[in-house]
């Protein structure tokens, strides 16, 4: 059977990563941590523990609730360190080889490692790495680390990864544990999160904040970009390896990708979502509009925001059914058009008869946003109006999230006009860059030292893309996809 992805229209996160050190429960507080992070990867998930002597590992496609919520699973990963990786592909196909942490045998003992983000020098590395005699059993950039590690001279594990990183380009938060030791260390421009907290004695890392909430753990705070933490026995260490660069955490994240109820770089991602909303109301305000209503989920902080900023009134004027991700039928011309319609239903009730505003976080191949133009027309709206909580996404991401090629992204080959008239709006607006920054807490974009990395609306890419400037014949590894 085939099936039809109800949310290809979206930007996709990489991955989730947690790990935990010093705790009795370690892999159900994982497996927890995992579940409270799946908005970050649905294809498939993994942990692997340690109890001092032996590892366990565990990895399956799917959701965290299909493999991990049965007690004879947990049980069996015995230990109180572990780690767990929920996974979207975006280099590597999706095949059981590359379902993470990834797990090698080293001279130094077992080696697990997991990662969030994207190397852009993989395919440069992995030929060097084959040249060189390494044999490789997967197609994700992550197995690459794993190898540089292993070749590494140095000789304490946090020094092997270290001289390993040093090595890579990209984009990354990583999580790894080796024989007692439970590492994290994120890229020195800081692009993806990373966060540490404390649950009694036991230490944890992970992506975002809501993930120590589910297990009752306090945030501590965020790891520094360019900062390896180390923790064993003895406590936890910090250290600060890398060369400083400028911070340049991932501005979508505000946008779209963090759970609501996170904090990130100090900030609620609810309170900033909001923000947008309101500036969006301030710059781009609907004239006798009657209701703002939210494409769910995702628009629905920013929704808030601007109903309360232009005193239009919020309305659920798109009902959504959460138990539809993907429908396993075969997908004929006509059940792909309902497809939007198995996801999202029009509340005729509050529609029929009214000039409505749409808000939602983005417009990617633009497919989505006309369908849920037509859905409200269809349900009686008299006009419809599309304001969007981000600027136009004219580049593909390079740094971790799934992006069409630039030539598919709707604002990389049309105009805001253009785009209105192809999604059938009565109008349409984008918040402005310079918006975007001023609701996120600063007062404008620096154009000369950025404050975010927003590569994917200016093309203002941070870290060099090797392999995508590379010679075609080094692009040959199968499942390792380059966004020209």
């Amino acid at each position: 059977m085939s099936f039809i992805d109800q949310d290809d229209d979206k930007l996709h996160e990489e991955c989730g990563v947690f790990g935990i050190f010093n705790h009795v429960d370690a892999s159900a507080m994982t497996a927890l941590g995992l579940h409270a992070l799946q908005h970050r990867g649905q294809e498939a998930c993994g942990i692997i523990t340690f109890d001092g002597d032996n590892y366990y590992a565990k990895h399956a496609f799917g959701l965290v609730d299909g493999t991990f919520s049965r007690a004879e699973v947990i049980d069996s990963l015995k230990g109180n360190i572990a780690i767990g990786h929920n996974r979207y592909s975006t280099t590597g196909e999706p095949e059981f080889r590359n379902i993470q942490p990834l797990y090698a045998d080293m001279d130094h003992g077992g080696f697990a490692l997991c990662h969030n983000g994207n190397l852009t020098n993989t395919l440069q590395l992995r030929e060097e790495l084959v040249k060189g005699g390494s044999i490789f059993q997967s197609t994700s950039d992550t197995e690459v680390l794993v190898h540089l590690v292993a070749k590494s001279k140095q000789k304490s594990v946090p020094d092997k990864l270290v001289d390993a990183v040093k090595h890579i380009k990209g984009a990354y938060s990583i999580i790894a544990q080796s024989e007692g030791l439970l590492m994290g260390l994120r890229d020195p421009f800081g692009i993806r999160p990373l966060v540490l907290g404390r649950l009694g004695k036991a230490y944890i890392m992970t992506s975002e904040s809501c993930a120590l909430d589910i297990i009752g753990a306090q945030l501590e705070r965020e790891i520094e970009p360019g900062e390896m933490v180390v923790i064993d026995k003895d406590g936890l260490k910090s250290l600060f390896p890398f060369e400083k660069k400028p911070k340049r955490f991932c501005i979508f994240e505000y946008i779209y990708f963090a759970r609501p109820d996170s904090f990130m770089e100090g900030k609620s991602v609810y309170e900033m979502r909001k923000n947008i909303g309101a500036e969006l109301a301030r710059e781009a305000p609907c004239e006798g509009a009657d209701i703002v209503v939210p494409v769910p989920d995702s628009g629905v902080p920013s929704a808030i925001g601007f109903a309360e900023a232009s005193g239009i009134p919020f309305e659920l004027g798109i009902i959504r059914n959460h138990y539809i991700g993907r429908t396993f039928i075969e997908p004929s011309d006509k059940i792909r058009h309902l497809g939007v319609k198995l996801k999202h239903n029009a509340n005729r009730a509050y529609i029929e008869g009214k000039n409505v505003v749409l808000i939602d976080d983005s417009i990617v191949r633009g497919t989505t946003s006309r369908k849920i133009v037509e859905m409200i027309r269809a349900a009686g709206a008299k006009e419809v109006h599309m304001r969007i909580a981000s600027p136009p996404t004219s580049y593909s991401c390079f740094y971790g999230i799934d992006t069409p090629d630039k030539d598919e992204l709707l604002a990389h080959k049309m105009s805001e006009q253009e785009i209105c008239d192809y999604i059938k709006a009565d109008s349409l607006a984008y918040i402005s860059l310079n918006g975007l920054y001023k609701a996120v807490g600063e007062t404008k974009r620096n154009d000369k030292s950025p404050q975010f990395c927003d590569a994917c609306f200016t093309g203002d890419y941070p870290v060099e893309l090797v392999d995508n400037n590379a010679p075609t014949k080094n692009k040959r590894v199968t499942g390792l996809r380059n966004r020209a």
